[in-house]
């Protein structure tokens, strides 16, 4: 099954260790994923940006690194999307614009070259309308 939905790297650790901070529309969506048992998208670059947060002297104890990337590659739930050259490409043209975050970034154009809308909180990709979101 094709995912229709991305998720930006705030909205997974929220669905992975606080899940009541997640909005009502993002707690739907992600419920009926999982219902339907319809995969969800992460951007390759979530990784890196889990593993920077979550990483060697990280205070963030509600989850430890190693349990938080094992449920991502174990559950069948999340999809991770690699960084491809068509993404590349992707994040080259959308220019020097309102994200400057290289991982913001590469999650929009992800999000763009799949055609998947994002689950995000991230103001400045809302405020951007470079993609269909779900905040």
């Amino acid at each position: 099954m094709i995912p229709r939905y991305l998720l930006d790297t705030n909205i997974v650790i929220r669905w992975l260790t606080q899940p009541k901070k997640l909005s009502r529309e993002q707690t739907r969506v992600l419920r009926e994923a999982v219902r339907r048992r319809e995969p969800v998208a992460l951007s390759a670059i979530t990784l890196l940006e889990i593993a920077v947060l979550f990483g060697k002297g990280s205070t963030r104890g509600a989850i430890s690194i190693d349990d938080l990337l094992g449920e991502l590659e174990s559950n069948p739930v999340f999809q991770i999307i690699p960084l491809t050259v068509d993404v590349a490409a992707e994040v080259a043209s959308l220019g020097a614009g309102p994200l400057r975050d290289p991982a913001d970034r590469a999650i929009v154009a992800t999000a763009r070259v799949r055609k998947l809308a994002l689950l995000t909180s991230a103001q400045r990709i809302i405020e951007s309308g470079l993609v269909p979101v779900i905040a």
